[in-house]
Order: structure tokens, then sequence, then C-alpha cells
């Protein structure tokens, strides 16, 4: 009989604990894996009591789902070494702005054939002004393989037992079928796929039509609006991966990474959130940032400058009018009132990848 792997979560937010109840479950019944699931929790101190604790003793994290029990099975330790140097898979679940100080603390610290899988929604901000996904910054600060899980899935409505959906993004085709088995539940159905930059780049994108569909919100513009920014930012992700991540299938934008992770960022994020009273309340964004989303950086903003940069030097502004237009809006270049101009007058056919058909 085969080791059984060891599996550890980066983690503790709302996020990673919702994700360590499927993972704690998953492995106690698996053949395949240890049934000791290791957690890394910042430490805090909850009414005088270390939170690690807390979690250990009642398993619940009070500090970000107290409503929710963990299985017995999850362990929260304070050291982020102790809990991954064992673990032949390691799940991350942290800030983006915090993955390079986490990589470079587990820096040798970590199996040299150990697989990691980032769960996080968000990029790091390469030197050049381009964007670097997260999954590129594990692999190459900590040079092990790194998937992704992204996808419709809020983590509130997943502790629910509410069915939600998710897509893998797998380089390596033998951990497709454990990641699959690790994730997925009776209520999150996991799709695997080694389009993984395509999966990854979604997510960070949405982020930004997102921010689009608040200000439609704050204009107080109609639904089929808001649907026609949904549907143009759809179709300049499927042209900025064409671009910068060629090679990407068209089906993957339809799993629940693109089209579904779109939709529900149009409705319930918050940098939908941030956008309507960015426009409400004309304040300036470096004000609600910290009023709106308290310990959350609001990557709508930050990535339609991002992508804006790759773009110039592209060349291909012009080409991309309505992630032009939602980052001159933020910048304060434009009026509000460019949005729907933008709209109303953007060209279909100005740029077609080969492998979309022409409109």
């Amino acid at each position: 009989m085969t080791d059984r792997l060891n599996v550890c979560i980066i983690g503790s937010g709302n996020w990673a604990t919702t994700i360590a109840r499927n993972v704690g479950n998953n492995v106690a019944r698996s053949q395949l894996l240890e049934p000791k699931v290791n957690m890394y929790v910042y430490e805090e101190y909850i009414d005088g009591r270390k939170l690690t604790d807390i979690i250990n003793t009642t398993h619940i994290n009070v500090k970000y789902m107290p409503d929710y029990v963990l299985p017995s099975n999850v362990v929260a330790y304070d050291d982020v070494v102790a809990t991954a140097r064992d673990a032949d898979i390691l799940i991350f679940a942290i800030p983006p702005t915090f993955v390079n100080s986490c990589c470079k603390t587990l820096l040798g610290k970590v199996k040299p054939m150990a697989h990691a899988v980032s769960l996080i929604k968000g990029f790091e901000h390469g030197d050049d002004g381009q964007i670097i996904l997260i999954s590129h910054l594990i692999m190459r600060q900590l040079k092990i393989s790194c998937s992704v899980l992204v996808g419709c899935n809020l983590a509130h409505e997943l502790a629910n037992n509410h069915f939600a959906e998710g897509t893998i993004g797998c380089r390596d085709q033998k951990h497709m079928r454990i990641l699959h088995d690790l994730f997925q539940s009776e209520t999150f159905r996991c799709v695997v796929t080694d389009d993984a930059d395509c999966v990854e780049i979604c997510s960070t994108l949405r982020n930004v039509i997102a921010f689009g569909a608040g200000l439609a919100d704050g204009m107080d513009l109609n639904e089929n609006t808001k649907a026609s920014i949904i549907r143009r930012g759809f179709l300049e992700t499927l042209q900025f991966v064409d671009v910068f991540y060629p090679g990407s299938r068209l089906a993957t934008f339809f799993e629940s990474c693109g089209l579904s992770d779109l939709v529900t960022s149009c409705y319930a994020n918050r940098n939908r959130k941030l956008a309507e009273a960015f426009v409400k309340t004309g304040k300036p964004l470096s004000e609600l940032e910290h009023m709106l989303i308290v310990g959350h950086e609001p990557l709508g903003p930050i990535t339609a400058e991002m992508v804006n940069i790759m773009l110039k030097k592209k060349g291909l502004e012009e080409k991309f009018p309505l992630f032009t237009v939602i980052y001159r809006i933020c910048a304060g270049i434009y009026p509000l009132s460019r949005l729907l101009e933008t709209l109303r007058f953007a060209r279909e056919d100005i740029y077609h990848p080969n492998h979309i058909f022409q409109l």
C-alpha cells in the first residue's frame, strides 16, 4: 500500500474555513489521504484565548465563521512551517498581498514533490506593470507545481450547503482526480481542466467587469444595461486571454470560473458595491475602500489599472473599450457618462481571436 498523502491549508479566513470543512470531511473518507488536515491560523486573541486553542477545542473559527463547525480532524497551527512541512498538497487560501512573504518563509521547507493549490482570487503586481498570476508566483517561489480553484462560490452560501460550482485548473494530470475528490461535495460541484491560466485570469478580470456593473447600479441604469456590461466584459475577457495567454480553450470560459463567476460578481461582489458607492456618494475610491471593504484589497480598480498598462504596451486600448473606460473612470480621466457612450458605440469587429466566430 502506498503512503497516504498529507494535506494542509494555509489560511483561516472565510473561504479557507469553508473549504476546510469539505477537505476535512473528504480526507476522513479517503483511502489515499491522511485523515488529519493541518490548517495555518494567524494567531489572534479572542476574549483572552488564542484563536488556535479555540478552534482545536470547540472546532469553530469564532473570528471568521462562528456559526459553522469544522470537522475534528482539522487541526489549527500558528506556525506556517510546522503546518506545511509534511504536506504533499498545500492549499493556499490567504489574501494575495501575503503570498509573497508566505512563500519566502516556506522556501526550502516544503517537500520538493509537493503540489500547491491556490484558492486565491487576486494577483501580484509585476515590476513591469504586468499581472503575475498567484499560481505562477507560488511555482516560482516554492519551485513546486501549482493548480488553482476558482468559480462561482460565495463562502457563506457554500457553508450553508447551497449548491455551488468551482473550476480546478490543474497543470499536472496525475493530480486531477485527487484534487477533484479533495474538494467536491454533495453541494459543491468541481470540474477539472488543464487550462489553468485561463481559469485564473478569468477570476481576475471579472473584478473589473463587476466594478463596471456597480457603476451602472450607482447611476440607476436598468438591468438591460448591466447585461450589456456583462456581455461586453465577457467578450473582452475572451479577447484579453487570447492576446496575453494564448492557447486557452473557448470551453473554459463557460465553466464556473468564467461565465458563472462573472455573473455572480456583477450582482454580489465587493467591487460592485464599491463602484455603486463611488457613484452615489461622490467620495474618492481611496476613502470608500477603507469604509466598505475592511481587511480586503478592492481588486477592481487596481486590476483595471494593470490591465490598462498591459493593453497600452500593445497599443490595444481602443480594442478593449469597456476595460479602458472603466479604468479611465476610476482614474478620474473620464466622466461617468462615457460608460453608456462606450456601450452604445463599441464596435463588434474590432478584434476577434482566430478561435472565436465573427459577430
